[in-house]
């Protein structure tokens, strides 16, 4: 297989925390990833750093073998990455559709002058219905983007970044707010991404759907990764468990 993503001591410190301290790991093409940890571990913080929003003090960000640890966050999306947020932002006056063209069309958008000759949208309206189906949004496409309920609304932001044709996407928190039948349904929609051939790096706190669908886990505690394997051997490690201890021992059924 192929290298998605690959971080090199990877290091950040906002004042006196060491948010982030020398993190290492490959991402595989074929990988799905539960990157988890208790609170404050770094998790977040990291997927900034891959995602491009925040510049690490050292280390290196690779995409596809390629180092794009000075790239913007644009310029990581032409290389294949994509990012969804824990709390949803789409354009909530545009259309469910007209969010998904957006990003359809970020060829064409990343040049102004191809921007100003490209008019004819039929293409990028005809694969932006596609994706929300994929996503069961199918229905959804004229209805306003600021009047779907929250567990549409984490659709939608999935339904944004596979826009990109990316080849790994990383999220924050996808089912965050949603009740349990909402996260199972979730889950099983963002497998059905990772079978299609898309890498998934994902930070998630409902343990539960983060055991039934990873392939792998890699758990971070105070910036550093302590963990990185099967899940069940994963959590099977007494330091893991050890990490836990303030927020309780998490377990393979527990949300």
């Amino acid at each position: 297989m192929s290298v998605a993503l690959q971080l090199e001591q990877v290091a950040i410190r906002f004042g006196g925390v060491q948010a982030v301290a020398g993190v290492s790991f490959i991402v595989e093409t074929g990988d799905f990833v539960g990157l988890i940890g208790p609170n404050g571990a770094g998790k977040t913080t990291l997927i900034r750093i891959i995602a491009g929003l925040l510049r690490p003090d050292r280390g290196k960000v690779l995409l596809g073998g390629v180092d794009a640890t000075g790239d913007r966050t644009a310029e990581r999306v032409r290389r294949g990455l994509a990012l969804t947020h824990q709390i949803a932002r789409p354009f909530s006056a545009m259309t469910v559709l007209d969010n998904v063209v957006l990003g359809a069309g970020y060829r064409h958008t990343q040049n102004p002058f191809r921007a100003l000759l490209h008019v004819d949208r039929h293409s990028e309206s005809e694969r932006a219905a596609r994706i929300l189906a994929q996503v069961g949004l199918a229905g959804t496409e004229r209805k306003f983007a600021g009047s779907l309920p929250l567990g549409q609304l984490k659709r939608l932001e999935l339904a944004r970044a596979l826009a990109v044709d990316p080849k790994l996407i990383l999220l924050d928190e996808p089912l965050a707010g949603l009740n349990h039948a909402e996260a199972a349904k979730q889950m099983e929609t963002i497998a059905e991404v990772h079978r299609r051939g898309t890498a998934v790096v994902l930070v998630e706190h409902n343990l539960e759907q983060v055991m039934r669908i990873s392939r792998r886990l890699i758990v971070l505690n105070n910036g550093q990764v302590i963990g990185d394997g099967a899940p069940h051997e994963v959590m099977s490690d007494p330091v893991v468990h050890e990490a836990y201890l303030g927020n309780g021992i998490p377990s393979a059924t527990e949300a």
